[in-house]
């Protein structure tokens, strides 16, 4: 009974055929998969250009360079803070603007960096300092390049579940950009309290002129980490919990890195 000459005449032939044209099917579809991917990165990374094009076309209409005429001490925090970190070729300009914010963008030499100008109106030096070296930071670590590259590859053509686990992954490396981004805004300021400050101030408004008015805001932030829409929050965005940014700058700022590299960035 343990016969199996009854097996039909080419079956194993044609399984071994079946097989073969199965392996077959995966690596071309495997090429094409590659291909078209590649096609895609290409396509973002041209469409990233042209955009970063127009930005800084539209930012010239209703913005204005940063000068030594104009801002002579914001010119000269500019000049002090690249000195320290290094970014390579950048452009601050300034946008009239009621808003608290500050970006980077550009995939090439000069990047420039965006103060909305209330900003100036409601920080004072050393703040400002953090704020610029953070985005002097992003600039120095290649993320106005990176986050392109990166971009395009999470942004594969794939399946819905293949393409969340990506997109949640890009976010992540985007949080982390943040982390470092932090980090170099301290070491431009180079007071841990003042960077503190900083992101209250550019989270909360200019309603947090006052000392109470920052412990207030601190309190606030504080209990969002104890939250499930909190860390859902946060999961699904491209900057960490305002309150782990805090933490992990005052860790930072304890840290013996922090020390070598403060004096030496300071020689």
């Amino acid at each position: 009974m343990g016969s199996t000459a009854y097996r039909y005449p080419n079956e194993r032939l044609v399984l071994s055929a079946t097989l073969l044209l199965v392996f077959l099917v995966i690596a071309v579809t495997a090429t094409a998969t590659v291909c078209l991917s590649l096609v895609f990165i290409i396509a973002y990374i041209l469409l990233s250009v042209q955009f970063s094009r127009s930005h800084h076309q539209s930012l010239m209409r209703s913005a204005y360079p940063v000068s030594s005429q104009r801002q002579p001490e914001f010119s000269r925090v500019i000049r002090e803070t690249v000195e320290r970190l290094r970014p390579g070729g950048v452009q601050v300009y300034v946008v009239p603007s009621r808003q608290m914010n500050a970006y980077t963008f550009g995939l090439s030499s000069p990047k420039v960096v965006v103060f909305y100008s209330a900003l100036l109106d409601v920080m004072d030096e050393d703040e400002i300092t953090f704020i610029l070296g953070h985005e002097l930071g992003h600039v120095a670590l290649g993320h106005t390049v990176l986050n392109s590259m990166v971009g395009g590859v999470a942004g594969i053509p794939a399946s819905w579940g293949a393409g969340i686990l990506l997109s949640l992954s890009f976010l992540w490396w985007n949080r982390m950009c943040e982390f470092s981004a932090d980090r170099a805004g301290l070491l431009a300021c180079g007071k841990p309290e003042k960077a503190v400050s900083a992101l209250l101030k550019l989270v909360a408004g200019p309603q947090t002129a006052s000392q109470a008015a920052l412990e207030a805001a601190y309190q606030q932030i504080d209990a969002q980490d104890d939250t499930f829409l909190g860390s859902l929050g946060e999961l699904l965005g491209s900057h960490p919990m305002l309150i782990r940014r805090i933490q992990e700058l005052r860790s930072y700022a304890r840290s013996a890195q922090y020390q070598r590299l403060s004096v030496k960035m300071a020689l």
